[in-house]
Parts: structure tokens; sequence; C-alpha cells
């Protein structure tokens, strides 16, 4: 992807949940959020799994490839990564996590305080490399990638109804935005200015929520999906309110929810045979540890907007990067 002129994007540092962790759960023995086993990774380089919840890329790599700046986003807890790694960006997020402190804990995933605290760690270990400027530099001119949110309403408010009695979806969703937005002036008051932010998927149209949720014929859960354009809406008004308030702050409201469910309904229009199901065993229900060795995959993953119940599968990652790239790309600058 051509940047602007004299434009510089030295590193991408992203935080948030399983579809843009590359491996950072995979030490984590406490949580089932782990998927550094087969199928997972058959796609891969080598048929490797790596802790990315798919069958190969996940969007961390693919915007690291789109901006030329190195071909895979390591995981900042993988043990063979390099200091020159550091330098050029570094993945942060945990499958399970959530904008919800609560999301986090259930999930026994890394909080975003967490991740918070991991990237401070980054910040100094990159000074030691190459000296407080430059680190500044990095900080001030690198994209800052978050996205979150999904868990929250799926897994924290409708599964477990941890949060369902003392909140309804109105109150409940300030809750995430309320988290969204400190966590965001945190990493601001750390150096970051070009954040952007990731909507709310269409959280009701994957397969899991399908099955649990849509009946006999396996329907999108239209209160999930209401949820998640609720938590958006807000979310979006948040980040023009930050932007007014915080000098030089560029955060980004990155729209994924339209153009997730435009896959997943036309699914044929984009050459899929498969929208409701993922490619991992029944495709139903199965995720993370339930998509294991013993539960086959479907014969063609490119046949499937849908790797597991929950994670689209890296063709549809790779269809929906391009294009949001191309849409917001221009605004950080």
């Amino acid at each position: 992807m051509e940047l602007p002129p004299n434009v510089s994007v030295p590193a991408v540092i992203v935080f948030g949940d399983s579809i843009m962790d590359t491996g950072n759960n995979n030490n984590n023995l406490k949580t089932l959020a782990r998927c550094n086993f087969p199928p997972y990774g058959k796609d891969f380089k080598g048929g490797v799994p790596t802790g990315r919840f798919g069958n190969g890329k996940v969007p961390s790599d693919f915007i690291v490839e789109e901006l030329g700046i190195k071909e895979l986003l390591p995981a900042y807890l993988d043990q063979n990564i390099q200091p020159s790694d550091l330098v050029t960006g570094v993945c942060f997020a945990s499958g399970g996590a959530g904008y919800d402190p609560l999301t986090s804990e259930i999930a026994s995933a890394i909080s975003l305080s967490g991740q918070i605290d991991l990237f401070r760690e980054y910040i100094r270990k990159l000074e030691m490399l190459v000296g407080e400027n430059r680190t500044n530099f990095i900080l001030a001119n690198s994209i800052f990638l978050v996205v979150s949110g999904s868990n929250d309403i799926s897994n924290t408010y409708f599964l477990s109804h941890a949060r369902e009695v003392q909140y309804d979806i109105p109150s409940y969703t300030d809750l995430m935005v309320r988290s969204a937005s400190n966590f965001l002036k945190e990493i601001y008051q750390l150096g970051a200015r070009r954040i952007g932010v990731f909507s709310a998927p269409p959280i009701g149209c994957v397969p899991f929520q399908r099955t649990i949720v849509g009946g006999i014929v396996r329907e999108c859960a239209e209160k999930y999906n209401d949820a998640s354009k609720l938590f958006n809406s807000k979310l979006s008004k948040e980040l023009a309110s930050l932007n007014r308030n915080l000098p030089n702050a560029r955060m980004l409201y990155l729209d994924v929810y339209n153009p997730l469910l435009d896959i997943i309904v036309n699914y044929q229009k984009y050459g899929y045979k498969v929208g409701d199901k993922g490619c991992c065993g029944t495709g139903e229900v199965e995720a993370a540890v339930l998509c294991n060795p013993l539960s086959p995959p479907c014969l063609d993953v490119e046949d499937y907007v849908f790797w597991d119940s929950f994670h689209p599968s890296e063709s549809c990652y790779k269809k929906l990067v391009h294009p949001i790239l191309q849409k917001y790309m221009y605004q950080f600058f």
C-alpha cells in the first residue's frame, strides 16, 4: 500500500483479543483460549500452529504486510522474539480479553490493563535498544490498533450472564465504552497518537451464536447484533470526543461490522459456499480447545467464511483487511 510522501509508519502495535492475537496465550496454561495445536495453523507457513486463532494468518499479519513493514506481527510474549522485532512492532492481544475487566478474568486472558503493563515494559526495552528520542518517534508515528468488545457482549453478558443482573444492554455498553476510553487515554499518555479502534463485529452471526441462540434454522441472533450496534455508535462518538480533547490524537473508528456482515449474508457473492458454519469439526460449536486434532477440518477451507465457530478464515480476513486499510489509512496522517 502506498503511503503519502514524507509519511513514515515505523511500526504497528496491536492490542485486543483473539482476532489479533498472534500467540500471547500459548504459555498461559490457565486459559482455555489457546490454539497452539492442530488443526489451527494448517495453512500457515509450514502448517504450524502458532497460537493464531485461525487456519493461517490473522489481521495483525495482513496489516503489517500491506504496510510493507514485515510479513508477520510477532506476539510480544513469543519466546523467540528478537530485539529487531521490537523496533517494527509487536502484538499484545490475548484471546478471550475484553474491554470489561471481568471478561478477561473469566477467560484467564491478559486483560487490557495487563496488555498496557506489557506495553510499558516494551517501551523500556525499546529505549535501551534505540534510545529515548528514536523511541518517542516510533511511538508518535506508529499505528496502534485495538480490537475488542465481542467477548464482552457474547461471553460475559449473554453466555455467562455475569453482568445481566446489574446491567441492561444500554448500561453495559456504557461500561464497555468507559473502559475503552480509559484504555485509549492510557496508551495516549504513553505516547500513542495514531490509533485505529475496530468496531464490534456482527457477533450474533458467528456460527457459535447461531447454534446456541438461532433456533432450528440457526439464524443470526439479532439481540447480540443490536448490542454490537449500540456499542459501536457510542464508541464512535467517544473517539470523536477524545480527538477533540487530546492534542495531536488521531483516533479512528474502523467499521468492520458492515463489511463482515455483508460477507456473511452474501457469502456466495464473495466466492464462499458456507457462511453459517466453521470449517473445524461440525463448524457449529468448535473453537479454541474444542477445535483440536479430534475435530477434523472441512475438505476445503476456501469454501468457508469461518474457520471455527468464532473466527473467520484466513481468506475472509484478507478480504476484510485490504478495503479497511484503503478506506481509513490516509485519515491517520
